[in-house]
């Protein structure tokens, strides 16, 4: 399975660690970057290189509905695979037709977000 760089993007910071501390033991983990708002998150997208993004959708600056259209709008950002990540069951359906590829809701459970990811990796 091939490595990749993963941008975790959450306002909190305790979130932000535990996913990287679930990640780091990956074996197609490359690099684990973060952000703490969406524009963060798209600053380092336009640089290049992520190869997937785990978004949280309530953060201040710009939410994660505004990132995934921004995203979605911009042809070299457009194919980056992205699993939202929330603690809203509510917001699924605009998150999926904004153009995220998965939805897990929190807490984030190790049994739930490794499948999905390497799923999304091999497609």
């Amino acid at each position: 399975m091939q490595q990749i760089d993963v941008l975790i993007v959450d306002d909190d910071l305790i979130n932000r660690k535990l996913m990287s501390a679930m990640l780091r033991k990956q074996e197609f983990v490359a690099n684990i970057v973060e952000a703490s708002n969406g524009q963060e998150a798209l600053e380092m997208l336009r640089n290049g290189g992520i190869g997937l993004v785990l978004l949280d959708l309530i953060m201040p600056v710009m939410d994660g509905i505004t990132v995934l259209q921004l995203m979605e709008a911009d042809p070299n950002l457009k194919n980056i695979p992205i699993i939202v990540l929330t603690t809203d069951e509510t917001k699924k359906s605009e998150a999926l037709n904004s153009g995220a590829n998965d939805f897990i809701s929190k807490p984030v459970r190790e049994s739930d977000i490794i499948p999905k990811i390497k799923r999304l990796i091999e497609l």
